[in-house]
């Protein structure tokens, strides 16, 4: 991707300031809109009248297409210019934030959010564009690193915000507070940059590659959600979207690999160390992202909290990866990276089978106490595991590699969130029926209900309903148990991709992991 300065002096004074911190707030936004929603899933489903598992299409609707148009960014940079495509993306991000706020049904919500996600893509590599063209080169560092912290801090705000947000106004409030953003934005950076502009060239599309890339991720992701809905493949509709996702899948691949220009350069793929690191990163991350999605769902849907406190309950998770990161970064010459990763798969892992010993009605504290230390593993596997995918990779293939390393992450962000969701909703109601069968009228557990019942309500009506919530509650912490000891197993399995990778025989650049 061009650099938004390339023929243009550094910013000076008051610009340069004021568009550093536009340029931050920008980035901020987008990040948050990655997590923000997440606490606030059983604020909107209730209110769409729809299941909180169904309301999280709300998150893998504005992943798949981030995922999709990462890729596409460099094209339309040449085409339509830096300072104009960031302009546009942020208004078009208010834009389609204002129709999530004023969605009707889930259908609506959902379409918003992939025009959302669609605008979203773009702003996070273009702010920092245009924040390496603002500064000379002696003092790019400590502006990437106050814009590096947005994307660090929104993780911990998002959760708070959107719990506090949908407990104390309401759930479209986390989509409206994107709105003065958008335009105080917009006009500032065009006022700005609008001088600085990019030459624009009218590079060739892969329009069939594109069009191949959305069929077969859309069919796939629309496999993942509706699939439990439906029946599986006892669906025509499922077996038809598989089918569809399965063929363009393939004539994706071969068509990506014989075109001149293609939208994905799949042949980066041919590195052993790329594929590897890409693969360790993206397994890890899809993971992670099906975690702290189920997390607050379970706080919320069975545990009594509000939104904030869910929310309060996950952000801890970002403290320990900001404290991390800058020492991180200023070690990751010093020390193989593949040990820094095999670090974080070891938290990774030691926080899943911790949580695997969850019981129903836990401590705030033990709840909050994991989440600060998986903080450890995200600071120590992002810029690592991109450092070691990028070690082998042509300089000239650089801002490319990086791109499909985004891409492929965020898709499994994607498809981790639908795959955890359906795993603990089939587990839930698989414990439910073992639990339902040991379970008998005669059982100390069913008297205690029925005797309960009868005290409250004068009658031994209602005990069944009792009984069965009990059963539900129960069921839903060993499905999230099952949960968390299957990622620990995915995460240590894992590891050994992570020494598949070649150590860097060059300084890494701690910037191209943002």
């Amino acid at each position: 991707m061009s650099n938004g300065g390339a023929h243009h002096p550094p910013l000076e004074g008051s610009q340069r300031l004021f568009a550093t911190v536009m340029l931050a707030v920008a980035n901020f936004m987008v990040v948050l809109d990655m997590t923000i929603a997440n606490v606030s899933i059983p604020h909107i489903a209730g209110s769409l009248a729809v299941s909180p598992n169904q309301g999280t299409w709300v998150i893998t609707s504005y992943a798949v297409a981030e995922a999709i148009i990462v890729p596409l960014t460099g094209w339309l940079t040449a085409r339509i210019g830096t300072v104009r495509l960031f302009v546009f993306s942020i208004l078009g991000f208010a834009g389609s934030s204002l129709l999530c706020a004023w969605s009707p049904s889930l259908g609506f919500l959902i379409a918003a959010r992939v025009l959302q996600g669609l605008c979203g893509g773009p702003i996070m590599p273009l702010s920092q564009t245009l924040l390496l063209g603002s500064y000379p080169p002696s003092k790019t560092g400590p502006a990437l690193a106050a814009w590096a912290m947005t994307t660090l801090l929104a993780p911990i705000a998002g959760p708070v915000l959107g719990g506090w947000i949908s407990d104390n106004l309401a759930w479209e409030w986390i989509f409206y507070i994107n709105l003065p953003v958008g335009a105080v934005g917009a006009a500032m950076i065009w006022g700005i940059y609008a001088r600085r502009e990019t030459p624009r060239t009218r590079t060739p599309v892969d329009a069939v590659g594109l069009g191949l890339l959305v069929l077969w991720v859309g069919a796939l992701q629309l496999v993942l959600d509706k699939g439990r809905e439906l029946d599986w493949f006892g669906s025509p509709l499922i077996v038809a979207l598989a089918l569809v996702s399965a063929l363009a899948f393939v004539v994706f691949v071969i068509w990506e690999l014989t075109d001149p220009h293609p939208v994905v350069d799949l042949r980066l793929f041919a590195d052993r160390g790329f594929t590897s690191a890409v693969l360790a990163l993206s397994l890890i991350f899809g993971t992670f992202f099906g975690y702290i999605v189920l997390l607050p769902l379970w706080l919320q849907a069975f545990e009594g909290y509000t939104a904030l406190w869910a929310g309060l309950a996950v952000a801890p998770m970002g403290i320990l990866s900001i404290l991390m990161a800058p020492v991180v970064g200023l070690n990751l010459n010093r020390v193989d990276p593949r040990w820094f990763a095999t670090f974080a798969v070891a938290v990774f892992a030691t926080v899943f089978l911790w949580r695997s010993q969850l019981t129903p009605a836990p401590s705030f504290a033990s709840i909050v106490a994991p989440q600060f230390v998986v903080g450890l593993a995200m600071s120590t596997m992002f810029l690592p595991l991109t450092a070691l995918a990028l070690a082998d990779v042509r300089p000239a293939d650089v801002a490319t590699a990086s791109g499909l390393q985004n891409f492929v992450r965020t898709l499994f962000g994607a498809f981790g969130t639908a795959l955890a969701t359906n795993y603990w909703e089939n587990g839930i109601t698989r414990h439910h029926a073992a639990l339902a069968e040991t379970l008998t009228r005669s059982a100390p557990a069913a008297r205690a209900a029925t005797a309960l019942t009868r005290r409250v309500t004068g009658s031994d009506l209602g005990g069944s309903a009792l009984i069965d919530g009990m059963i539900n509650s129960q069921a839903a912490v060993l499905a999230l148990k099952d949960f968390f000891l299957v990622a620990a197993l995915i995460v240590v399995l894992v590891s050994p991709l992570i020494w598949m990778a070649h150590r860097p025989q060059s300084p890494v650049d701690p910037t191209q992991a943002h």
